[in-house]
């Protein structure tokens, strides 16, 4: 009874001598003859073939001939150039260590073509026949020895290895990818991404993780955030140079070790001309910007997050203005950045203003938009066109100050008065206050001074009326006497 063969192309040689499937044959070698040897031996062969379909094939000089127990079968055990950083991968799919070696083989009967990555130069993948597990058969160690029962499935290692295998070959060099990042954390100096793509309605249509090396992440994120002034955040749009990773035990991965910073500028600005496009198409882009800036602030309505560092700065000055009655000012807090902001700026700026309706107090002099520092990319989050549109729409003069200097949202291109931080605006605040202040007290000078003139120009006409009655008075007197003189010498 011949012997089953251990895989698919794999040379047995029955006891009549007949063979079955490719033959394989050692050429050039001085070793003894193989056959026949009580225990295995491994024997080194300059060159090693196989027969397949008929033909001679190279193995390679990574192959060897290694002759087991049985003596029937001649196995090759090859040799495969697996790179440190990929020994998992071929372990997984059932490779071997030679610790005397110090390389990776191929243990007997398995099937070559799950390491065609890591074959020798020599060797051709197309050489391989790959063999279904479920058609391998275990090799009889002698006669008379029972056949055990073919498996019927794979190692799940194995499926996943082939996966991880294709996936290798596939993508050898990254791929430009435009990416929304999802979610960031930072550990060991490794920076960790949640990815995802959504359709122009807001559904998800793709997430994957993402992984940047620290010894990448060290090279290219200061690069990026000089180029931008933004930083990886959740929210960003970014294109990125990304090589898909598989790993049978931690899953799909992708590898980030490059991005283009113009992509993102660009999807910045990108985002703020539709919308401003739009304003401008429903005629209220610049509505708000055409009100009459306040000619004095008497209460003024905040819109800030709570506790930013921003938001202390600017009650610094008012509340100094609080403490001596000039102006008053009423808070409104709201998330600046992250899904959702903008709604909750808008819900919370309306909020307040019905609130203030309500009171019976009149309308305040202005609102104010303020947010203090934090990265170029969290502006992304007022680029929004409810928002912009609600601002638009308002009958009070908006002031913004929302932390930048060189960059710009939407709803500093739509408001009243745009500053650049919310110091500034409390300082524009207070130049209108005290502008007013100096036109009053000049006003009260001219009026003082007029009430002087007067004063001194009727006090001068009193004097020299005073004067005319009193000279009157007195030649009346004198006349009188020389009148009544003069009756008295008649008498």
């Amino acid at each position: 009874m011949s012997s089953p063969s251990s895989s698919e192309g794999t040379t047995s040689l029955s006891q009549s001598g007949r063979r079955d499937g490719p033959e394989r044959r050692p050429f050039a070698t001085n070793s003894a003859p193989l056959r026949g040897s009580p225990r295995a031996s491994v024997q080194h062969a300059p060159v090693e073939y196989v027969r397949v379909g008929g033909k001679i094939r190279n193995l390679g000089a990574g192959a060897q001939i290694r002759n087991t127990l049985d003596s029937n079968r001649i196995l090759v055990t090859t040799y495969l150039d697996v790179p440190f950083r990929e020994k998992d991968e071929a372990k997984a799919l059932g490779a071997r260590w030679d610790p005397n070696q110090r390389k990776w083989y191929v243990p007997e009967g398995t099937d070559l073509a799950l390491f065609s990555a890591w074959l020798p130069a020599a060797m051709s993948s197309a050489d391989l026949v790959p063999v279904p597990t479920s058609e391998r058969l275990p090799s009889l160690g002698g006669a008379g020895r029972e056949v055990a029962a073919p498996k019927k499935g794979v190692p799940l290692s194995q499926l996943l290895a082939s996966v991880a295998q294709a996936v290798a070959q596939t993508f050898r060099s990254g791929v430009w990818t435009i990416v929304e990042v999802v979610e960031t954390r930072a550990r060991s100096g490794h920076v960790y991404l949640e990815l995802s793509e959504r359709s122009s309605d807001g559904s998800l249509l793709a997430t994957a993780r993402a992984i940047i090396w620290a010894n990448v992440a060290n090279r290219i994120l200061p690069e990026f955030e000089r180029a931008t002034g933004a930083s990886i955040a959740p929210g960003i749009k970014l294109l990125v140079r990304a090589k898909p990773n598989f790993k049978p035990q931690y899953g799909f991965s992708i590898e980030v070790d490059a991005i283009d910073p113009d992509y993102t500028l660009g999807d910045l600005e990108a985002r703020k001309r539709e919308i401003r496009a739009r304003l401008q198409q429903e005629g209220i882009f610049d509505a708000n910007k055409k009100l009459p800036p306040p000619w004095d602030f008497n209460a003024i309505l905040v819109v800030a997050p709570q506790e930013a560092a921003g938001l202390g700065d600017f009650r610094v000055e008012a509340n100094r203005l609080e403490r001596f009655g000039i102006c008053r000012f009423a808070y409104a807090s709201s998330r600046f950045q992250g899904e959702g902001a903008a709604r909750e700026i808008r819900d919370a700026l309306l909020n307040a203003l019905a609130h203030w309706g309500k009171s019976g107090n009149a309308p305040p002099d202005a609102v104010a938009i303020i947010r203090g520092g934090g990265a170029v990319n969290d502006l992304a989050w007022l680029n929004d066109y409810e928002l912009a549109k609600t601002i638009c729409c308002l009958g009070v003069p908006v002031l913004t100050g929302v932390g930048h200097e060189r960059d710009s949202t939407i709803i500093d291109e739509v408001a009243n008065t745009r500053f650049d931080t919310p110091s500034k605006v409390a300082a524009g605040i207070e130049l209108v206050i005290k502008r007013r202040i100096d036109e009053a007290k000049a006003h009260f000078e001219f009026i003082a001074a007029q009430i002087t003139r007067v004063g001194t120009g009727a006090r001068a006409l009193l004097d020299k009326g005073f004067t005319a009655v009193q000279s009157g008075a007195l030649k009346q007197v004198a006349a009188a006497r020389q009148t009544t003189s003069a009756l008295v010498g008649e008498l």
